[in-house]
């Protein structure tokens, strides 16, 4: 027999928004199963049964932002912790990227349930996006993400002589963290003291962990890309919108 899931499961597992999006369209009768609508949060539907939005869903979520900044050291990704500021401070005005190409006027209320969709260590530079849409949040962090990030990556060998070929190709595939082998990634040497790394999962300080296993240190690590989307010359310490054409 077909199980049953929440509606609000079935609608994020069909892209049409998050869980907490569902919630409240459900509560404001803008979703429709099968034609009819459905006001009640809890309620359950069978994966055949046909869920459909209202308009207004679809106009409110059509303003939402995504915001992509450079972030520099020193900033957390997500909430303020130990005294470190978060990158939503540098949401602003005033540090809006001069060249941002979106014609889109700031406003505070923009900060409301902007959420940071992946992190970058407290040490890390690059790359880092903020999102009010919970269908990028879910591409970018859900469980089943195969979303490529690429970073550059400044390092020392701590050993005499030179990185071995086989500890390089470790790197690709053959490690383990956390008593879980790694995905394959794409590590290739940029320059001589500079790793360019493809990955397309994101455990906590990953890439420096999978350094230290075979000998290497960390210097800088910075991320260039997200999916299709680029850092590009987007100054250090400012954002910028993501444009209507840029998908991750």
């Amino acid at each position: 027999m077909t199980e049953l899931l929440r509606l609000s499961k079935r609608m994020s597992e069909l892209g049409l928004c998050s869980r907490r999006e569902a919630d409240e369209w459900i509560e404001r009768g803008w979703v429709r199963v099968d034609g009819k609508i459905v006001s009640e949060l809890g309620s359950k539907v069978f994966p055949h049964q046909r869920v459909s939005v209202e308009r207004q869903a679809a106009a409110e979520q059509s303003k939402r932002v995504t915001i992509l900044i450079n972030k520099p050291v020193g900033l957390v990704s997500g909430q303020a912790e130990d005294g470190h500021q978060p990158a939503i401070s540098l949401v602003k005005a005033e540090n809006r990227w001069s060249e941002c190409p979106v014609d889109n006027q700031f406003h505070p209320t923009q900060l409301m349930s902007l959420v940071a969709a992946g992190r970058l260590d407290i040490d890390s530079v690059g790359l880092l996006v903020l999102t009010q849409d919970g269908r990028i949040a879910k591409h970018l962090i859900g469980q089943d993400t195969t979303v490529e990030k690429e970073y550059l990556v400044r390092v020392e060998y701590s050993r005499p002589g030179r990185l071995p070929e086989k500890d390089l190709r470790l790197l690709n595939h053959g490690l383990s963290l956390d008593g879980k082998k790694l995905i394959p990634a794409k590590v290739r040497w940029q320059n001589d003291d500079q790793l360019n790394f493809i990955l397309k999962e994101g455990k906590k300080r990953q890439i420096r962990r999978m350094c230290e296993m075979v000998g290497l240190t960390v210097l800088g690590l910075k991320r260039v890309r997200i999916g299709k989307v680029k850092l590009g010359k987007l100054p250090e310490g400012q954002w910028r919108y993501l444009q209507e054409d840029e998908q991750f």
